[in-house]
C-alpha cells in the first residue's frame, strides 16, 4: 500500500493566493516576508516555483507545438504545487483578498485541510458573499475565521501549528492518482530547488519534457533554420 509523509515540515508554509498582476504578486511577497521574518520557511509559487511563460518560450523555441507545450506546463504546475501542499509544506496561508477568492488557492487550501494541516486565511478585503460572511466552503478549512492584520499572521499561524502535535513519521495512504502527481512534482522540484531564480531554464525545460511530455513528442520545426 503506497504511503506518504505529509507532516514532516510543520513550519514550512505554502503561500496560496492570486498572482495575476504586480499588486497581487507584491502582496504575496509581503506575506511570505512577514512569515519568514518570524521564523517560518515559505514556498511562494511565483518566486519559488516555475515561471510558466519563460519555460514555455524555451520549449517553443526548440520547435515544440505551443498547444502541446501549454498542456505539459499545466500538468507540471499542477504536480509541483500538489507536491508542495501535500509533502513539501506542513501548513498553508491563503490570501483571500480580491473580488472572489482565487480558484487555485481554494483548491490548495482544501488539499491542506483534507490532510489535517493548519490553514490560516488572510483577508482585509471588505467584500463578502453573504451579508458580511464569506462562503463557508471557502473559509471552513481555516475554522471559519480570517485574519485581517498581516503583521499578526505569524502569531495566528504559530498558534494553529501548535494545536497539531508533531507527527513527522505519520504515514498516510496515498491513492495512485495522487502519488503520480506528487512523485512527478517532487522530481520537478529536485530540478528547480538548486537553481537561483530559475537561472537554468534549459534544465527546467528538460525536466518538464522528460516528466510531462510524451516520449513520442518531436519538434515540429527548427526555428533557427526557419529564421535563416
Amino acid at each position: 500500500m503506497p504511503t506518504i509523509f505529509p507532516y514532516r515540515f510543520p513550519r514550512r508554509v505554502y503561500c496560496a493566493g492570486p498572482l495575476f498582476n504586480a499588486a497581487e504578486r507584491s502582496e504575496m511577497t509581503q506575506i511570505a516576508a512577514v512569515l519568514a521574518r518570524d521564523g517560518f520557511e515559505t514556498f511562494v509559487p511565483h518566486t519559488d516555483g516555475m515561471e510558466f511563460s519563460r519555460v514555455r518560450a524555451v520549449l517553443i523555441d526548440r520547435g515544440f507545438d505551443a498547444t502541446l507545450v501549454g498542456a505539459w506546463l499545466h500538468r507540471a504546475i499542477f504536480a509541483l504545487d500538489t507536491y508542495q501542499v501535500v509533502i513539501g509544506c506542513g501548513s498553508l496561508v491563503f490570501n483571500m483578498n480580491g473580488r472572489v477568492p482565487d480558484e487555485g488557492a481554494v483548491a490548495e487550501a482544501t488539499m491542506a485541510y483534507m490532510l489535517d494541516k493548519p490553514v490560516v486565511i488572510f483577508k482585509e478585503d471588505a467584500r463578502s458573499m453573504i451579508a458580511g460572511r464569506d462562503n463557508p466552503l471557502v473559509v471552513g478549512p481555516a475554522d471559519f475565521g480570517t485574519t485581517s492584520d498581516m503583521e499578526h499572521l505569524s502569531a495566528v499561524l504559530a498558534e494553529r501549528v501548535g494545536q497539531f502535535p508533531p507527527q513527522p513519521d505519520r504515514a498516510v495512504f496515498c491513492p495512485a492518482h495522487l502519488c503520480t502527481a506528487v512523485e512527478a512534482g517532487e522530481r520537478l522540484w529536485q530540478t528547480l530547488e538548486p537553481l537561483e531564480s530559475g537561472s537554468d531554464l534549459d534544465a527546467v525545460a528538460d525536466a518538464v519534457l522528460m516528466l510531462f511530455g510524451p516520449a513520442t513528442a518531436k519538434p515540429v520545426a527548427n526555428r533557427a533554420a526557419l529564421a535563416s
